[in-house]
């Protein structure tokens, strides 16, 4: 049980962090969560803003903050209490919401979650954790009882948004291949894009960005080492640590050469691992938002199977991790990123990338050609270094209003 003096310690945390929350600007996810549900999951990468989003909800809409408690489970305070030790202690001294941050540092959180809900019927819980690999498991045992939310990095769009140059609601991509000329104009008349373009692909996509630049790559490749040594062994109880070195080996080496259509020999021989734990080390780090994998067949996502091509799941990522970025990987990696997160993208015959598996699209410059894709129905050009579209010509900042 929690003693009075921890409580009060943990409160006034709580009351200093809600203190210093912003309400400016949300991100993308805030207005799509029900935040009536009993219990709300919300998962995601690390660094993309989790921790903010529930600050922000619980001082947009609690005036009485004695009804409410949050913890971070990291809190060192915590490591000999439990989840349902803490909710007991809320629910005995009034809190009707109680708010969980980085759950997956408490052992067997999941069956913890499951007794809270089925023990206290009038107490709401909205829990995260940055280990999208540990709540993933999770899932279908407790889908009866919550909500699932994922949260990812920030678009082009919401980059401009809270950097306070440009506000603008996101556009469906139907809408974007349809009315290109009409939107790009708009968008034109209020400011540059490209301006700012460079800028976002290099450091644009992490919210923690809006606290200065200096050391902004060092934390993205802390973030890298701890989803391999600290998120990857939560789920994969049996791990060795030197499969989570060779995890290790495995990103730095694609980060050198992706995107890539990969030889499993190779990487195998190059890494020092069996097939099967190459393939099961690029789900894991596709899961923990370090890569993103692209197949032929959209049905074979769901199965544990060689990737067609291999991705950095971000281009932030390949500045941190690469000394030398390639123009032409940035882009496909952007497209990729963005698209990602709104469609379902594979790799067709021709072009670069096959979405919702009627539109492909071919990647390049200002100079690129309908060439590769000629004769293809319902293809398009995503163009570099454009700013006004026509036609079957989009330019590729576009796609980063996507969401």
């Amino acid at each position: 049980m929690i003693s009075d003096e921890l409580y009060l310690e943990l409160n006034d945390f709580f009351i200093s962090k809600i203190r210093e929350t912003d309400l400016t600007y949300k991100r993308y996810l805030y207005d799509r969560i029900n935040w009536q549900a009993r219990m709300i999951c919300i998962r995601g990468p690390r660094g993309t803003g989790k921790t903010t989003m529930l600050l922000q909800y619980i001082k947009e809409h609690y005036s009485n903050l004695d009804e409410v408690l949050y913890v971070t489970l990291d809190d060192i305070r915590l490591q000999n209490l439990t989840i349902i030790d803490i909710a007991e202690y809320a629910h005995l001294h009034g809190v009707k919401a109680l708010f969980l941050d980085e759950v997956h540092y408490i052992q067997h959180w999941e069956q913890m979650l499951k007794n809270v809900y089925d023990r206290f019927s009038t107490l709401k819980v909205v829990y995260t954790g940055s280990s999208i690999l540990q709540l993933a498991k999770s899932e279908a045992d407790m889908s009866r009882r919550q909500t699932v939310y994922n949260l990812t990095g920030f678009s082009f769009r919401e980059y401009l948004l809270f950097k306070g140059i440009y506000d603008a609601k996101p556009m469906r991509l139907d809408d974007i291949l349809k009315n290109v000329t009409h939107l790009t104009t708009n968008v034109f008349k209020s400011f540059r894009p490209i301006a700012y373009f460079d800028e976002y692909l290099r450091n644009g996509y992490y919210p923690f960005i809006l606290e200065g630049k200096q050391d902004y790559y060092e934390h993205l490749q802390s973030i890298a080492n701890v989803v391999i040594f600290q998120d990857i062994p939560l789920i994969e109880k049996d791990i060795s640590f030197a499969t989570l070195q060779k995890a290790r080996k495995l990103l730095s080496l694609l980060s050198k050469i992706v995107p890539l259509e990969p030889n499993i020999s190779t990487l195998c021989r190059e890494v020092g691992a069996a097939r099967e734990v190459i393939i099961k080390l690029l789900s894991l780090l596709e899961k923990a938002g370090m890569l993103r994998l692209l197949k032929k067949d959209i049905n074979s996502y769901k199965q544990l199977s060689r990737p067609d091509k291999i991705y950095l799941d971000n281009t932030n990522l390949m500045h941190a991790l690469q000394p030398i970025v390639n123009k032409g990987s940035l882009r496909e990696t952007f497209f990729m990123n963005q698209l990602s997160h709104i469609a379902d993208a594979s790799m067709p015959e021709k072009g670069d990338f096959l979405v919702n598996e009627h539109y492909t699209f071919e990647i390049g410059g200002k100079d690129k050609t309908f060439k590769q894709i000629k004769d293809t129905p319902d293809s398009y050009i995503a163009v570099d270094d454009t700013e006004i579209g026509f036609g079957n010509r989009i330019p590729l900042w576009l796609f980063g209003f996507l969401y």
